[in-house]
């Protein structure tokens, strides 16, 4: 497989406002302990994008994690949003018409998509308030969400699912603005081959890393210093040294890029049985999933 010298695990956020403390970015390199990327900053999504650009331009050999969905569910209808004539037919039209209809929007926030009259039918805005496609229970799944849930890899929610902590659709959104804007600069697996050299992108979930570490279902989130390092050590990294509390969305990030450079070299990540050119084409997939 591509051998990387650098892994970063991003913890996304979508919420509303320019900086957002649910955002936190680490990087593994060597075989070091993995670390902060400007550690105590409140980052903007913004800011972000421009770190990314600048990975880009240094053509950094990086393997790029990022914690959201790349697409919605496609499989099931054949379209991500069915009755709607505008609805695309791959990621990077998906990617370019959740731009278009955000671009008054601040900050990479994306009310203005799901203001869109045809697109808020497909979502579950708020308790009373459901989009008339919304599919009843827990809503459209992608391919690998579904095989991730009955292989009981991880517990994935639909993200055109608006409600609830574990919510994912907003940032989802958020990073499609993200993924529109890098287009052409990084390129996204397994959309995209992977390049002989430079950076690479991919959908990562976080509690992979946990439960990789030794981590239980429902129980992922690391938010002591000392447990963090208990969890780098199960996946060989040298500890951080964090004293006390420590965020989850840091510890997130931390574990997750050592996890990256842990499995990188591992053929099965990059091979998914269930993982066809047409889902790479339109619904993507999530690394680490098998």
């Amino acid at each position: 497989m591509r051998r990387f010298t650098h892994f970063a695990a991003l913890d996304w956020s979508g919420a509303r406002g320019e900086r957002q403390r649910g955002i936190a970015l680490a990087v593994a390199s060597g075989s070091g302990a993995p670390g902060l990327v400007r550690p105590g900053h409140i980052w903007s999504r913004g800011e972000i994008l421009a770190w990314l650009e600048e990975v880009a331009a240094a053509g950094t050999d990086m393997l790029i994690g990022f914690d959201f969905s790349a697409a919605f569910a496609f499989a099931d209808w054949g379209a991500y949003f069915p009755e709607w004539n505008e609805s695309p037919a791959g990621l990077p039209a998906l990617w370019a018409l959740v731009e278009r209809l955000t671009a008054a929007d601040p900050h990479y926030e994306v009310g203005g998509f799901l203001a869109h009259a045809q697109a808020r039918r497909h979502f579950r805005h708020a308790r009373g308030d459901v989009g008339d496609l919304f599919e009843p229970g827990a809503g459209r799944l992608r391919v690998v969400e579904q095989h991730q849930r009955a292989t009981r890899q991880a517990a994935s929610v639909s993200n055109f699912n608006l409600v609830g902590a574990a919510q994912v659709g907003k940032a989802s959104l958020a990073g499609m603005r993200l993924l529109h804007r890098l287009r052409g600069r990084i390129p996204l697996w397994p959309l995209d081959p992977v390049p002989a050299s430079g950076p690479l992108l991919v959908e990562i979930y976080t509690s992979l890393a946990a439960r990789a570490a030794g981590g239980m279902p429902g129980r992922s989130k690391i938010r002591d210093g000392a447990a963090l390092d208990e969890a780098l050590a199960a996946l060989g990294s040298p500890p951080v040294g964090v004293r006390g509390p420590i965020s989850d969305h840091a510890s997130d990030a931390l574990l997750t890029a050592a996890w990256l450079r842990a499995v990188a070299e591992d053929r099965a990540p990059w091979s998914p049985a269930l993982l066809s050119d047409e889902l790479a084409r339109t619904e993507g997939w999530t690394f680490g999933i098998i």
